[in-house]
């Protein structure tokens, strides 16, 4: 695979094939990288903040290419992003009650920036840092962007310095590859997910309760009055969080009044160590996309951009909606620090903390 040498002050722009990739420094603020990969009917597009993927264009039945991602129409936002618009969340993905647990003894408390809880890493988790670019290689069939970011010790609470790195891979068959490492000093919880959300009609569609979505799980973690695991697991048949069979989003939304929309962890079927399970299918019929989720997670969040309210325009030119699109958050179970009956998130040093994630793009009418 060709390696590409980083430069800050050029531009690399170079077809290699079918699937190549290319970068440059932000025009008003070199602190940011803008990259792009592309294959014959995909384009990714991220910036180092947080991450962030801002524009995963695609094509429907009739060949039209769509951005079907949310993202900010100005760079700079990301500096904030209160919505988590496509980045990286960590250290600990999801809410912990109180910011509180013990490991080894100890009892630590971590940042609260939601209510009573701790959420996405908290205050200035992963999600707003600006990570570093350390890789990029093609050959033609695959091209690959990687970033790293070391959270000092004690940041946000976290105990261990814990150096993270995030490879994106994009294929000449439309899938997108997000893979995480991580070790640590310290002995700390770690649950990495990407905070992307998807509207398979680009937005032509204010929402996406049209879409129909299958998750591969008959079971869900409960949560309790305060949006945090009550520490049960229980199954979706018969309710309204039961995507066994694809049906539209609009089928069973009206039944989370308190959330308003689907705010939901999912336990994904076990599958062997190191294979990669179906977790979820989204369908959009109306333009015929289709996105195939994979991951070696045990979990998959699934929210409805329950608080949009028209505030955010997107790069789009449209003002983001209520339900306006769905993020598919492949994880550990939250809260799994404070219930020893959910798989272990410790990372102790010496282990490597891994995991896959694959977004893959196509048509209704390829299956």
């Amino acid at each position: 695979m060709n390696q590409i040498k980083y430069d800050p002050n050029a531009s690399y722009q170079e077809n290699k094939g079918n699937v190549f990739v290319d970068y440059s420094v932000d025009e008003f603020d070199p602190e940011i990288i803008h990259i792009r990969m592309h294959n014959k009917n995909v384009t990714v597009e991220i910036v180092n903040i947080g991450c962030a993927i801002t524009g995963i264009y695609t094509p429907d039945r009739q060949g039209k290419r769509r951005n079907i991602v949310a993202a900010y129409d100005r760079v700079n936002h990301y500096r904030t992003n209160e919505a988590y618009l496509g980045v990286i969340v960590g250290r600990y993905a999801n809410r912990i009650a109180g910011g509180r647990f013990e490991l080894d003894g100890e009892e630590i408390q971590l940042s609260v920036n939601n209510g009573n809880n701790h959420l996405h890493g908290g205050f200035q988790g992963f999600s707003h840092k600006i990570w570093s670019l350390v890789l990029l290689e093609q050959d033609g069939h695959t091209c690959r962007v990687k970033f790293s970011y070391t959270s000092p010790d004690g940041e946000e609470g976290y105990p261990g310095e814990l150096l993270v790195t995030v490879a994106y891979v994009l294929d000449d068959t439309g899938r997108l590859h997000l893979e995480y490492e991580a070790s640590t000093t310290r002995s700390t919880p770690v649950n990495l997910t990407n905070h992307t959300y998807f509207n398979l009609t680009g937005f032509e569609c204010p929402t996406v309760l049209d879409h129909f979505l299958l998750v591969n799980a008959a079971y869900y973690t409960e949560k309790n009055a305060g949006n945090t695991s009550s520490g049960a697991i229980k199954p979706v048949k018969g309710t309204a969080l039961d995507f066994c069979i694809p049906r539209a989003l609009s089928a069973g939304i009206a039944y989370f009044k308190e959330d308003m929309g689907y705010d939901q962890n999912f336990v994904l079927q076990s599958v062997p160590a190191g294979d990669l399970i179906k977790a979820a299918v989204l369908n959009d019929p109306y333009t015929g996309r289709l996105l195939t989720v994979y991951t070696s997670q045990p979990a998959l969040q699934v929210y409805t951009a329950n608080y949009w309210d028209g505030s955010i325009t997107g790069i789009q030119g449209k003002a983001y909606q209520q339900h306006g699109a769905v993020a598919l958050e492949t994880q550990a179970f939250p809260d799994s620090v404070r219930f020893a009956h959910f798989p272990d998130t410790v990372l102790r040093p010496g282990e490597v903390y891994q995991a896959i994630t694959i977004f893959a793009f196509g048509l209704d009418n390829e299956v």
